[in-house]
């Protein structure tokens, strides 16, 4: 009876949580179309309280708080590529409101067909990438993440590609490292739990708290691509496992 009280009281914050996302952001992608006269930088300022404003919702309707440990080791003055954890939907709503310096995703170009929130995606000058035409994507986020991180700004990679089950592990890829190692910048892993919380395609959410975790940063120069996202998933990986055990207990 408990469990059903419960799962009753999740649901109906997950029913105003849907409702409160779908109304708040038809005016914020309409609010884009006057703001492509103006810099990518200005608009992401602006369109950026978005999915701010998903990530404080979910804490106030859904009950999901969030922390932050390691934060001093993503440098504040010098772009690099941020290569995080991929679980969940709310990682992705707090990195592109909360991240500082402004970070740039690379993201799969079927996202500008999404009504609205496609929208304003795309007007935002973020990298996006066909991933039928691997060699031309590559050469693409390339050329635009020098530019990027010359400019200071975060260029964010996952990866894993897809959001993993808590619990699971996935094969990782090593497009954001081999980046790294041709362009000779640093890498940022990022860790985090949301998946313990907000799981890929659940509709109920668990209320809690969920831990974001810095790793150091790490030079790319004279690096080999696999070898540097060894290291990578080793720490990614095993900051996870730390972060919420019960999910990896045999």
């Amino acid at each position: 009876m408990m469990q059903l009280l419960t799962n009753a009281v999740r649901s109906v914050r997950a029913v105003v949580y849907l409702l409160f996302c779908a109304a708040t952001v038809i005016p914020f992608a309409l609010l884009t179309l006057p703001l492509w006269l103006t810099p990518p930088v200005f608009r992401f300022q602006v369109t950026r309280w978005w999915p701010r404003l998903a990530t404080i919702a979910a804490q106030y309707i859904l009950g999901i708080r969030w922390q932050v440990i390691g934060q001093e080791n993503l440098p504040a003055h010098q772009g690099v590529i941020v290569l995080p954890k991929h679980q969940s939907t709310w990682e992705t709503y707090f990195i592109a409101g909360f991240m500082q310096p402004y970070p740039v995703f690379v993201y799969k170009k079927e996202l500008h067909f999404v009504p609205f929130f496609g929208w304003g995606i795309k007007s935002l000058n973020w990298i996006a990438i066909d991933r039928k035409k691997r060699a031309a994507a590559f050469e693409q986020v390339k050329q635009g993440g020098r530019r990027i991180v010359d400019e200071g700004r975060n260029l964010i990679m996952f990866p894993e590609g897809t959001r993993t089950q808590m619990g699971k592990k996935t094969n990782y890829k090593a497009g954001g490292t081999r980046l790294a190692c041709e362009l000779g910048v640093t890498v940022v892993p990022m860790a985090h739990n949301a998946g313990a919380l907000w799981a890929r395609g659940a509709w109920l959410k668990t209320p809690g708290l969920i831990t974001v975790s810095y790793g150091k940063p790490i030079s790319a120069l004279g690096r080999e691509p696999n070898e540097l996202l060894a290291e990578v998933e080793a720490w990614i990986e095993a900051e996870v496992k730390r972060l919420s055990p019960n999910f990896y207990r045999a």
